[in-house]
């Protein structure tokens, strides 16, 4: 078997104001529509043998995880698995616990190759080719990752160093850090050197022994953790939620440091396969074609005496003027204006907002549910309006609210309604009205999403004004 195992749970602060805390980079659509996320679906059931997919990621995103699975229409091929973590403790920890899943589910000798959700990768051939190559050499209890070959002297990766040929790739003789642009012109030229990709290929039982020989405070952490997780017969229909105490317990450290420079049976595969990691504006910008003055654009935007100059924005027109060397991104809530040459610096502004509580760090205007989202379209003091969009056989929770009555209003499809006692069928131009107090649910019964305008009325909106009584999603009861 070859199981792939996607790794989801870095942020993307770069990438702000799209890319935020509640709604995170692998999740940001491109510009064909498709998610980060769901292109790695699609890729990982290309080259998957067995039918089967590991995701590692926050129990947080795992219905987004889940929707994105479906929407890459794999579902019939393979079947998703979710490992949920409680909290990040980086890429060790999460390796270990998938080795040690795919281990006792299918045996030590299963290959795992390790692939990060919010990666590009456009020639799927030539990246179907590397993973060949690669598990060639797994076989054979080598540690593999992938060394993309440089086509510029890149400060923002770290580098491996190629030494002697192993079949198809090559011994690793070390791991670099992000270099100096001196340094890193000085790789460009040796001509070994590769970009560390964050992927890699091993069998389950390999990277396991490696843990245990050179990071074992992870190993046996880990395994304490594996101990009290459901038993994972009950997959692969099923999630498995890792334990938050005993989790917190294990190493924060990612594998690079934990094992891979410092095991010798390490070889990489060099790949020319158009990867990119989408680690900045810059990377999102080159995704769309120039025009003459080398602008670019996602969304309705005008240049006018503008150059080397890229705008995104979804819902609206943008226009510029006398610019040069710009990134700008608008968002419903936010607009991001910065130099073309300063977006590493875009993390900042996140930091910035969590310094200050600002919600624009961490939600978008709308919010991702289990159930499907919300959006909210005006608030003032005393009352709020919201569009909501539940899909077809999803529930929002039975649930009260002390503060606020609602007024629901349906705009397409069906909703079925419960309001105390009374359960009802509500469709499109029909309306009801739930008082405070009362318990109520709302439910999507039809084919279709169900769209509906909710207005608030009350002494407090907050979204923590919630009595759950029952939710088919597990949630905590101060999550809306």
């Amino acid at each position: 078997m070859l199981i792939p195992v996607i790794l989801s749970g870095g942020a993307g602060t770069r990438l702000w104001p799209v890319s935020r805390e509640g709604y995170p980079k692998p999740f940001m659509k491109l510009a064909d529509g498709e998610t980060l996320i769901q292109k790695t679906y699609a890729r990982a059931a290309a080259i998957a043998i067995g039918g089967q997919i590991l995701t590692v990621t926050n129990r947080d995103y795992y219905f987004m995880s889940k929707d994105e699975f479906e929407r890459a229409g794999i579902g019939k091929s393979h079947a998703g698995t979710y490992l949920l973590e409680p909290m990040g403790r980086n890429t060790a920890p999460a390796i270990a616990l998938a080795a040690l899943s795919i281990a006792e589910s299918h045996g030590r000798d299963t290959l795992m190759l390790i692939l990060a959700a919010d990666h590009l990768i456009q020639d799927q051939k030539a990246f179907a080719k590397a993973v060949d190559q690669a598990t060639y050499l797994a076989k054979k209890k080598l540690l593999v990752t992938f060394g993309i070959v440089p086509t510029s002297p890149e400060t923002g990766f770290g580098y491996i160093e190629a030494d002697i040929k192993l079949g198809d790739g090559h011994k690793v003789r070390r791991f670099v850090e992000k270099p100096t642009l001196d340094k890193a012109h000085e790789y460009l030229a040796a001509g070994n050197f590769l970009w560390n990709s964050g992927m890699f290929c091993f069998e389950a039982g390999t990277i396991l022994d490696a843990l245990a020989q050179h990071a074992a405070e992870v190993a046996e952490a880990s395994r304490r953790c594996w101990s009290e997780l459901q038993d994972p017969s009950s997959w692969p229909s099923h999630f498995a939620e890792i334990p938050s105490e005993s989790f917190a317990q294990v190493p924060d450290v990612s594998i690079d440091y934990a094992v891979m420079e410092h095991a010798k049976n390490v070889a990489v595969i060099p790949g020319v396969f158009g990867w990119s990691d989408i680690g900045s504006w810059t990377a999102i910008s080159e995704l769309t074609a120039a025009d003459s003055e080398n602008n670019r654009s996602t969304g309705d935007a005008v240049f006018v005496d503008t150059t080397n100059t890229y705008v995104q924005s979804d819902n609206r027109l943008v226009a510029t003027v006398g610019l040069d060397n710009l990134i700008i991104v608008d968002t419903p809530d936010a607009v991001l204006v910065a130099s073309a040459d300063r977006v590493q610096d875009v993390k900042q502004v996140v930091s910035h907002l969590k310094r200050l509580d600002h919600e624009a760090y961490k939600l978008h205007r709308t919010v991702a549910r289990p159930w499907g989202t919300y959006t909210v379209l005006e608030e003032g003091g005393n009352f709020k309006i919201k569009r909501i969009e539940v899909r077809p056989g999803r529930k929002l929770s039975l649930q009260m609210h002390h503060h606020r009555s609602e007024h629901w209003v349906v705009v397409s499809g069906i909703a079925k309604v419960t309001n105390g006692d009374i359960e009802i069928l509500i469709r499109a131009n029909e309306s009801t009205y739930i008082p405070s107090g009362h318990r109520h649910r709302l439910e999507n019964p039809g084919l279709i999403d169900l769209v509906m305008i909710e207005v608030q009325s009350g002494e407090y909106l907050g979204e923590d004004d919630i009595v759950r009584f029952d939710d088919h999603y597990g949630r905590a009861m101060a999550e809306a």
